[in-house]
């Protein structure tokens, strides 16, 4: 099976590629080789490549510089979505676009289910469910798959940044009054190629690891295991503030736990708990 790949160089796209399986052919796309809001260089890809699927992991992600610049955002997020799916269904592919717990406004009481209603409070989670609609409704037979909070050995991202911060701080402080659950994208991008081995209906559907966090919880946690494999020399401590302490441009949800069970009835493998996943990432930035 041949699966196009646009998006590649970020943190997503690259565990996506790191997970392929020796029987299908990936081609990989990096923004600097397509700007996917270019519909004629999109279009243009999809004839020549000719791949049964697309995994579309590009997109506008600056969440606070998108309440500056929403053109940009909806360009990516909304725009280029529709386009590439439209051109994906002209040549018979099917597509999997990601998407994310930011559609939601997080007053739900419970982990949010694909069919809940939305409601996005930042110019991101908007620009990001008008691009899902755009996916769904252009007959490509698209998955649209949200996740969360995700985090690589590589690229820009909390455990990354809580690392540094650690080693070069007195003390960190970390919101605890936002609930989700981290997602390590080596695990996400396995269940990408399960999801397209199965050939799964389209739809909606939602990935993250198992369990709940807060930011500062999951803090804690970076910590504590980084220390035990001597990523870190020493513990700093880690104080837990509210979302009105730490003021940003974009509202983000209180509560963003995704419902898991349907697409875990598709997967090769069981999921992991996010504190397994965090060791498993860890000791791959250790090794490397």
């Amino acid at each position: 099976m041949k699966v196009l790949l646009l998006g590649a160089g970020g943190q997503v796209g690259r565990a996506v590629a790191a997970a392929r399986k020796e029987a299908h052919e990936l081609l990989t796309r990096t923004h600097a080789e397509l700007d996917i809001s270019s519909a004629s260089a999109v279009e243009r890809c999809l004839e020549s490549c000719a791949p049964a699927w697309v995994v579309n992991a590009a997109a506008y992600t600056a969440v606070d510089q998108a309440e500056k610049e929403p053109e940009r955002a909806y360009a990516l997020n909304d725009a280029a979505v529709g386009t590439l799916a439209r051109a994906a269904a002209t040549v018979g592919a099917r597509l999997l676009h990601l998407s994310t717990d930011f559609v939601f406004d997080g007053k739900s009481s419970h982990p949010y289910q694909p069919g809940d209603a939305t409601h996005p409070l930042s110019v991101y989670g908007a620009s990001k469910r008008a691009g899902e609609e755009r996916a769904l409704e252009s007959g490509a037979r698209a998955i649209v798959l949200r996740t969360a909070w995700v985090y690589a050995a590589v690229g820009q991202n909390f455990a990354r940044t809580m690392l540094r911060l650690m080693s070069e701080k007195p003390e960190v402080r970390v919101v605890s009054d936002q609930v989700g659950t981290p997602t390590y994208a080596g695990g996400l991008g396995r269940v990408i190629w399960d999801l397209i081995e199965a050939d799964v209906p389209a739809g909606i559907l939602h990935w993250t690891d198992l369990g709940v966090a807060s930011w500062y919880d999951f803090a804690v946690a970076i910590q504590e295991e980084a220390i035990t494999r001597r990523l870190l020399q020493r513990a700093v401590p880690v104080q837990p503030i509210t979302t009105a302490e730490y003021q940003t441009a974009a509202r983000r949800p209180a509560y963003s736990v995704l419902d898991t069970r349907a697409t875990r009835a598709y997967l090769a493998a069981p999921a992991r708990h996010w504190r397994e996943n965090l060791r498993i990432m860890l000791d791959e930035l250790r090794a490397a």
